[in-house]
């Protein structure tokens, strides 16, 4: 399947995705839950391919629904990152929540 695509075909869908993107919604498989994804043990920021040491590291859009929370091993030892796919309405609902702005914002 991954051979099967060409250069322009992944353009196109990039192109379209930035025109109009998408994030899964899963609530209708599940409500009210928390998914990771990732591994400690997979130190993403020792590959080199070629072209130096990566600065950033985020998961792909094929992986990407409403609610996922990426964790990565971070670029300094001993440091996490984390990567929150949220939806306009989820983040509208975050904004408008007194009780989380409150906790946040101190």
């Amino acid at each position: 399947m991954v051979a099967s695509q060409t250069e322009q075909e992944v353009k196109k869908f990039l192109e379209d995705w930035m025109e109009s993107p998408q994030v899964t919604n899963i609530s209708g498989v599940a409500n009210r839950i928390l998914l990771t994804g990732s591994s400690p043990r997979f130190n993403v920021y020792c590959n080199d391919f070629g072209w130096g040491r990566p600065v950033a590291v985020r998961s792909g859009a094929g992986n990407k629904y409403d609610g996922k929370l990426t964790v990565f091993p971070g670029a300094e030892e001993g440091s996490i990152e984390f990567e929150a796919c949220l939806s306009s309405e989820t983040l509208q609902a975050l904004a408008e929540d007194a009780e989380f702005m409150d906790s946040v914002t101190k």
